[in-house]
């Protein structure tokens, strides 16, 4: 190993970690959906390192097209920062419109107690969300309290069901954004060794850049997991799609006018 390809590795392995570190996008959207969708920590960094590597191998096949037709460093990166423009809009937007989602999510599902009085019973207290239905029938007591019951899991179980329906996309919409969102540090990366006709050192850094930023992303988003565990969290929960939505579309923002 040459000095200046050690040179080369640390810089990359430098690049990579401050790169990652520096950009919000790269760690709290997944943290925030993570915890909006009580996802358990393997499902979690599962979903974090497939984003990760979809993130990356968009710029490496950049990278290799350039090689490939022999465009210029300057070109590839103008091509980026045009990818990466379209994409902190797209970002922004989605992180708007799941933040309105998740606002009204809110609203929905916040709990209401009522009270009722039936015969040889005496008074009787419900708690149900605003959107269900609650339906009297006319039974004797016990029965007419065992249908209540049965009643409210049923029409919980189907909203559960339509609901995990529609949230269910909103990780892939994430990870399809992720694969057309350019890496911008990688591009020069790649073309230096490319440039000397060292396509075992291109691959190898391309290699220690794509391991140091998905290690870097799952490490952000796995310290954050255990942390949120020590936070009074309980009292947010039904906000926790709207908190999501909020991340997200901040993230958006950072990236669009500070060039995070």
């Amino acid at each position: 190993m040459t000095s200046e390809f050690s040179i080369l590795a640390i810089a990359t392995v430098s690049i990579a970690f401050f790169h990652t570190l520096s950009g919000p996008d790269h760690y709290l959207p997944f943290i925030m959906i993570s915890k909006a969708r009580e996802w358990k920590l393997r499902k979690t960094i599962l979903f974090t390192a497939i984003c990760g590597l979809g993130h990356v191998g968009s710029s490496v096949v950049l990278g290799l097209i350039g090689i490939a037709f022999g465009i210029a460093v300057g070109q590839l990166e103008l091509m980026e920062g045009v990818r990466g423009s379209i994409v902190s809009w797209i970002f922004t937007s989605f992180g708007l419109i799941y933040m309105v989602w998740g606002i009204r999510q809110s609203y929905r599902t916040r709990r209401h107690t009522h009270s009722h009085f039936h015969l040889g019973s005496g008074l009787h207290n419900h708690e149900h969300d605003h959107h269900k239905e609650h339906i009297h029938v006319h039974l004797p007591v016990n029965l007419a309290l065992d249908q209540h019951h049965l009643h409210h899991q049923h029409n919980e179980n189907d909203h559960n069901h339509a609901t995990n329906k529609k949230r269910n996309i909103t990780p892939w919409i994430l990870f399809t954004i992720f694969i057309f969102g350019p890496c911008e540090p990688l591009i020069p990366i790649v073309m230096y060794p490319a440039a000397k006709d060292n396509y075992t050192q291109m691959l190898i850094l391309t290699m220690i850049f794509s391991l140091i930023t998905i290690l870097t992303m799952i490490t952000l988003v796995a310290v954050s997991y255990y942390g949120f565990r020590f936070l009074p969290m309980k009292k947010l929960e039904r906000h926790s799609h709207a908190l999501a939505g909020g991340a997200i579309f901040l993230c958006g923002m950072g990236m669009l006018f500070l060039g995070l």
